[in-house]
């Protein structure tokens, strides 16, 4: 059987990595059940950092668990009220401006 996505308006913000972006995606995000939050993850070692290296990231508690949100990602209000990252290219295969 084949099915069609039923026509439904979404809540979309671009990610751009800067602070501003972050603090944007939180706070819209702020009071649902998936909220947004920072954190960090380990880098790849390497002879300078032979330990790895934390960096911060913008992560998504999605109901499919905690995400990562990259630049350059959408982060997307659903249709329950729940968020989500969605990479460009798939984000630009499903919606178009409304």
């Amino acid at each position: 059987m084949k099915f069609r996505k039923k026509p439904v308006v979404i809540d979309a913000i671009r990610y751009d990595g800067t602070q501003d972006s972050n603090r944007e995606i939180i706070e819209w995000a702020k009071g649902s059940s998936t909220p947004a939050l920072m954190d960090t993850v380990v880098g790849s070692c390497s002879p300078r950092h032979p330990e790895g290296f934390d960096y911060p990231v913008l992560k998504i508690n999605t109901l499919e668990g905690l995400m990562v949100v990259n630049s350059g990602d959408w982060v997307i209000r659903g249709v329950a009220g729940e968020f989500y990252p969605c990479k460009p290219e798939i984000f630009e295969a499903t919606y178009e401006a409304a």
